[in-house]
């Protein structure tokens, strides 16, 4: 690299913002998928002269983008190497893992003898026990919670295990340890849930809403990340939004909790005013679990609008020594049949207010290569899989 390293690296993974289906997208029936492309074509055209500044429409069309004439960001696109598509294999990759035996979903519901247990052990009786939208499980099931105090159980398109309860009927202390409960009894390779998470709601019938103390219960990463060796080499890791818990907290020097993409975006720009030596890392939970699973593309073409309205923000307080670093963990095509995530590309775009511009970077045939220039830029062990651009980037 010809440039000095960069004190700091802001790291924002815009959670489910996919660009076009993968070469493995029909290994998992996700062939013609493309989640930026179709939102885009569904509301008549983006409106985002940030991301176009930085060069997303460079990386592929994007419908109301145009590709920049000279981007101010390096641009490409990386290929998931995991064999998942959920959030916690697109993190962990991108810290430089490789998943290679899958985490496991539940399309008819989790197995009668982990209910039982979990029944055994909580006190309390289970209801749903299927796949569900989070607010449509409440409309169906949330008034008999609140009649007989049963746990309303689903899950997704994802390995998760989801547990929701009414504020009121199951105090968040109990919530949380039915969680924690859950969350042994599926560590096991029989089971292998990849995260259970704590659903809190509030209202009346017809009037559902969750409420922001959601919490994940994940699994401890199998290996050591580059959040890890940043950690033991005195840097700090700034987490924020849902990464504490997507990494259970392992290389985490500071977490800090969000309650929706815009405090996500509130906290970063806090952050980047902070003195700090490392990584502030950043998930933008929206994009996935109110638009993607959903199926709305409208909501979601809204909320990518609404970040790059908030971008400027963090690149005004950027210092020269500063990198950013936009990507996402999968796709999750809102114009796809059913609510589950889709195999896709994911943009990658990297800034620093030193550049003279952008260039176009090689594919990635991992996300582990961001994982990779991190490790390499603060002299950190280099992770088992990735390769690092940051020679590229001068």
């Amino acid at each position: 690299m010809t440039n000095k390293p960069f004190d700091r690296i802001h790291l924002i993974v815009l959670d489910s913002v996919g660009i076009g289906e993968a070469p493995d997208a029909n290994a998992f029936g996700d062939v013609g998928s493309n989640t930026v492309g179709h939102i885009a074509e569904a509301v008549g055209g983006l409106t985002m002269p940030n991301m176009e500044k930085l060069g997303l429409a460079n990386i592929v069309p994007v419908k109301g983008m145009e590709a920049s004439e000279s981007p101010s960001a390096y641009f490409g696109k990386l290929q998931e190497a995991s064999v998942g598509k959920d959030t916690m294999t697109g993190h962990w990759e991108i810290m430089g893992l490789n998943i290679d035996t899958p985490f496991k979903v539940y399309p008819e519901g989790f197995p009668e003898t982990l209910i039982r247990q979990l029944e055994e052990k909580t006190g309390r009786k289970v209801i749903g026990n299927k796949p569900a939208s989070g607010t449509e499980i409440l409309d169906e099931l949330g008034e008999e919670h609140m009649e007989t105090g049963a746990i309303i159980v689903y899950t997704s398109a994802d390995p998760v295990l989801q547990i929701a309860a009414h504020e009121e009927i199951i105090p968040l202390e109990e919530l949380y340890k039915i969680c924690e409960i859950a969350r042994e009894l599926t560590l096991s390779a029989e089971f292998l849930v990849g995260r259970v998470i704590a659903r809190p709601f509030l209202g009346e019938k017809g009037a559902f809403k969750r409420t922001s103390n959601r919490h994940d219960y994940a699994l401890k990463p199998f290996d050591r990340t580059v959040m890890n060796e940043m950690k033991d080499i005195g840097k700090d890791v700034i987490a924020i939004g849902k990464i504490n818990d997507i990494y259970n907290g392992e290389g985490v020097t500071k977490a800090i909790r969000t309650k929706d993409n815009m405090d996500g975006m509130d906290k970063l720009v806090e952050v980047v005013k902070e003195d700090f030596n490392g990584l502030s890392f950043l998930n933008l939970v929206d994009f996935d679990a109110l638009y993607g699973h959903r199926r709305n593309p409208e909501g979601y073409g809204e909320a990518l609008e609404a970040f790059d309205k908030r971008l400027p923000e963090v690149l005004e307080q950027m210092k020269d020594d500063d990198l950013l670093i936009i990507t996402a963990d999968h796709g999750n095509d809102p114009t796809f049949p059913g609510t589950d995530h889709t195999r896709e590309y994911v943009p990658l775009l990297a800034y620093s207010p030193r550049f003279n511009g952008g260039k176009e970077l090689e594919l990635g045939k991992t996300f582990a290569d961001i994982g990779a220039t991190i490790a390499e830029n603060f002299a950190a062990p280099m992770p088992k899989f990735g390769s690092s651009f940051l020679s590229k980037l001068n």
